[in-house]
């Protein structure tokens, strides 16, 4: 009976209401953004009020890197705490539990499931539908999946490859019907039953992804008379290896030339900034809903992007580049224990999600994770940081991202380097320059010791290089064969 007595007294000490004191997490996604949101500076007449608003709420790190510029590897390796070199998760698959090594693997909403959290997810998260069965137990609760929603009845752009994805303009629809503005109201329809147990929300837009449809209202907030268009420079590639263009070799998104010949290219600029700038309207209607039902002093905000895209820089529209405008990408933390209206210029990379969040939600530290946590950083923006951004594309790729300089490795050798703070559009390849040889050579020692080969079922934008070889998605490519143009 006294045991019995205890028990009850002990128990009387942990109610639902003190596990709810666990900070929640609202998770926000939003696919191929680039640096163009207001307070990352990357456009000067891009309109994201609402995104920005949450950046004034917390931390903005103005120098975050992804871990892939491809929505697959870059999305596992969040979610894993593992680099692409790591799982040799390089294309658009395979989805990582059909490698036996990590077929087990804790991921980020599994870990957290484990440590009290019931976890919702909406949208595009992992890539495609990828992690959405319920056989795959990574969510308690699964919401309407990632998708454009209203079509026009055929493509408004005819691109050189037809892919039904590549497209972008405005025809007459409504932001209801679009598969984002559901994706947000599920959103708010789980803060508006204002759940009393810690929760992590991950919600995925899909937007400003190709197609690029939007309303006109949209359009209208960047008039084609007064819109300007990305830094460029025709002879940009001069001075880039050979071997920089198999990294996106034959890709559906167009080049350059496309936009140029096609008069396209504002038209493209136009639909990316007018989509950006919905999703940032649909990230409002989520963290209003947040404020709205009293979950916003309690809850960890985090908005990333799982990678870049190119509007005509380097030549080139897409992603899957080692360069800035692929890279960079928006890295938001907001809530408690997080400085407010601060900005962080040190480098950070989305594999510092996991164990940020893992510190910020006091759970049990991991040791398997191959990120950093930003804590530091999200205490005092000035914190130095020893560890740089390190992108991968396909095997032995990569990209090194200090503060200052960007230094790129290619799997037959070949190199880049560029002065970040002279020279942000990285127009000047100085890796000949002896004057930087030191400075590459501390560069270089931060390439990853571990570059898996391509793992079981890889497919899709898969870049091979053996004994000389370049193989693109299967093809060889012959040292002479010109660089296709469109």
């Amino acid at each position: 009976m006294r045991l019995l007595m205890m028990l009850i007294f002990f128990c009387s000490f942990y109610t639902p209401s003190q596990a709810a004191q666990k900070p929640n997490i609202l998770f926000i996604a939003i696919d191929d953004q680039n640096d163009w949101i207001g307070c990352l500076k990357g456009h000067p007449q891009i309109k994201t009020p609402h995104i920005d608003k949450v950046a004034a709420r917390g931390t903005l790190f103005a120098n975050a890197h992804c871990q892939s510029p491809l929505c697959n590897p870059s999305r596992t390796s969040l979610m894993t705490g593992l680099r692409p070199s790591t799982t040799g998760v390089y294309g658009l698959a395979p989805w990582f539990r059909t490698i036996e090594k990590f077929k087990d693997r804790v991921s980020l909403p599994q870990y957290l499931e484990q440590n009290g959290y019931k976890t919702y997810t909406t949208g595009k998260i992992y890539h495609g539908g990828y992690g959405r069965k319920k056989t795959d137990k990574e969510f308690s609760v699964i919401g309407p999946p990632p998708g454009v929603g209203v079509k026009p009845p055929k493509k408004l752009v005819e691109t050189p490859n037809p892919h039904p994805l590549v497209d972008w303009g405005t025809f007459p629809h409504k932001d209801e019907d679009k598969g984002d503005w559901k994706v947000a109201s599920w959103a708010v329809d789980q803060l508006n039953k204002k759940p009393t147990e810690p929760f992590f929300l991950s919600v995925g837009f899909f937007l400003p992804h190709v197609p690029c449809y939007a309303t006109q209202q949209w359009f209208d907030l960047y008039p084609e008379e007064t819109l300007q268009l990305p830094p460029f420079l025709a002879t940009d590639r001069d001075d880039t290896p050979r071997f920089s263009w198999y990294l996106h070799w034959k890709l559906p998104e167009p080049r350059f030339k496309f936009l140029q010949e096609a008069n396209q290219w504002k038209n493209l600029v136009r639909s990316y900034l007018a989509c950006t700038s919905f999703v940032d309207s649909q990230v409002g209607r989520v963290t209003d809903a947040l404020e709205k039902n009293n979950l916003d002093e309690n809850t960890i905000i985090v908005i990333w992007s799982d990678h870049g895209w190119h509007l005509g820089e380097k030549l080139i529209t897409g992603k899957n580049t080692l360069w800035e405008r692929s890279t960079r990408v928006p890295l938001i933390f907001a809530g408690p224990g997080i400085t407010e209206n601060a900005v962080c210029e040190k480098p950070a990379e989305l594999l510092d999600i996991y164990p940020t969040l893992i510190e910020l939600c006091d759970l049990p530290p991991r040791t398997d994770l191959e990120g950093h946590s930003l804590v530091p950083q999200l205490k005092d923006a000035n914190t130095p940081r020893k560890w740089p951004a390190i992108t991968s594309h396909n095997r032995n790729n990569t990209s090194v991202r200090t503060e200052n300089y960007r230094y790129i490795h290619y799997a037959d050798g070949s190199e880049e380097f560029y002065d970040m703070k002279q020279d942000p559009a990285e127009w000047n390849n100085l890796s000949g320059d002896p004057n930087y040889a030191t400075l590459i050579e501390e560069h270089r020692a931060w390439l990853p010791t571990v570059n898996e080969k391509p793992a079981p079922g890889s497919k899709h934008r898969i870049l091979r290089y053996e004994n000389g070889q370049a193989n693109w998605e299967e093809v060889d490519i012959k040292a002479d064969e010109p660089i296709p143009e469109l």
